[in-house]
């Protein structure tokens, strides 16, 4: 095989900055006028290949036999040509999770994942997002007004995860902040992603003595024997790769529901349902816009596209599912979708996931069915960063409502 050229990444795109937040659809364009890959700068100093191309994205996904997961072969990193304070290492850096492993050790792993996940019932999962998303709701309902991110996609997740983890009560608070510092654009997720992982330490610590019902009970007496070190990153990993996508996906589905006319329509007479329009917002706003980081073992092409061993190779989700190339006509019911990802590392929690956002959706649409968009006109700007596809707000307004429509016993702590 021919070695592929040099890395040349001068004057790229940068998937990063105001300017992409802004206008990312500018920026794929760009991209895929590289042909189905194309280099992009994902934060200053920081070179990747972005596959735009839906086919080359399937191939590369199911391919592990030439992309490995494992981000200790990044060479630039290895050779200390990444700063040590860059933004991108938080989701790039090698741990002992899922998410940076391949063959036996990804498939003993994935095990302990998909058995823990399959073991939370449904209807307690309902029951959970519903008390946590109305406990949300009587914040806000009073006052007539409120930001759809900030008081109740962000939110959502992060109480439902709490117990599904089974951070005891008094501890609630604590993983919350460390959550909401985690997935800020700021200086201050390093400190989150800190203080999240000392509490997981510590919850860890609680359910070896004290095993209950949860998800970090079922982690640490799995059969695949994890350490304390590898559940504390299995959690980590599914409690990280939850909230964003979680929250960018319930803010994109009301979007979609207030905004356009048809879909608006169409919920006002009873006859769409909140999961169909959650899948065209996944096709058109993939939550993880950019991720499935992997890196080639050797040098290689990628449908006609050079890509050198080492380099990170990032999957575009949201620019391979709006690729021009894909047939007219698709349905937006189709499954074909990347906002999950394909291939061995799919998102293990699809069900689980839509679970979340569905019943989210639907529980803010029960309680507060006049809530209207402040700015109908204008597209949400997006949180920096190359990784999400997430609204920064979404002000709505709504009459004002008196909160004790909503039973105490309805809510999160009501029945305490």
């Amino acid at each position: 095989m021919t070695t592929p050229p040099p890395l040349a990444t001068s004057g790229c795109p940068m998937l990063h900055g105001a300017a992409f937040a802004a206008r990312p659809s500018a920026v794929y364009d760009q991209l895929r006028a590289q042909g189905p890959a194309g280099w992009a700068e994902i934060a200053p100093g920081v070179h990747a290949l972005v596959v735009t191309n839906h086919r080359a994205a399937v191939t590369l996904l199911n391919d592990t036999a030439v992309y490995s997961k494992d981000s200790r072969l990044w060479a630039a990193l290895a050779q200390g040509q990444v700063p040590p304070d860059s933004p991108v290492l938080g989701m790039m850096a090698w741990r002992p999770s899922v998410l940076y492993t391949d063959g036996d050790e990804h498939a003993r792993l994935r095990w302990a994942m998909d058995d823990c996940i399959a073991r939370i019932s449904p209807h307690r999962l309902r029951e959970i997002t519903r008390r946590s998303a109305l406990t949300l709701i009587a914040r806000v309902i009073a006052r007539g007004q409120a930001d759809l991110m900030a008081d109740f996609a962000d939110m959502v997740p992060m109480l439902v995860f709490a117990e599904l983890l089974g951070c005891p009560p008094e501890k609630t608070d604590q993983m919350v902040r460390a959550c909401q510092d985690l997935i800020s654009a700021g200086p201050e997720a390093a400190q989150g992603a800190a203080d999240f992982a000392g509490l997981l330490f510590e919850l860890i610590q609680l359910r070896r003595a004290r095993p209950g019902q949860d998800l970090t009970s079922w982690m640490i007496n799995h059969g695949a024997a994890l350490s304390d070190d590898e559940a504390l990153n299995q959690l980590f990993c599914v409690t990280g790769a939850g909230l964003i996508p979680a929250a960018a996906a319930t803010a994109w589905t009301l979007h979609l529901l207030l905004r356009d006319d048809e879909y608006a329509g169409s919920l006002a007479a009873g006859t769409l349902t909140v999961r169909r329009a959650l899948s065209k917002a996944l096709w058109e706003r993939a939550p993880m816009a950019n991720f499935s980081v992997h890196f080639a073992r050797y040098d290689t092409y990628l449908h006609g596209v050079p890509v050198p061993g080492g380099v990170p190779v990032l999957i575009s989700h949201a620019a391979a599912n709006t690729d021009p190339a894909l047939p007219r006509g698709l349905s937006y019911d189709s499954q074909a979708h990347l906002a999950w990802s394909a291939g061995p590392h799919r998102c293990p929690a699809i069900s689980q996931a839509t679970t979340i956002v569905q019943t989210a959706v639907e529980t803010i649409l029960d309680q507060l069915w006049d809530m209207a968009l402040t700015d109908e006109s204008a597209q949400p700007l997006l949180r920096h960063g190359p990784f999400h596809q997430c609204p920064q707000t979404m002000p709505v307004t709504f009459r004002p409502k008196s909160a004790d429509r909503i039973p105490a016993t309805a809510i999160a702590g009501g029945t305490s």
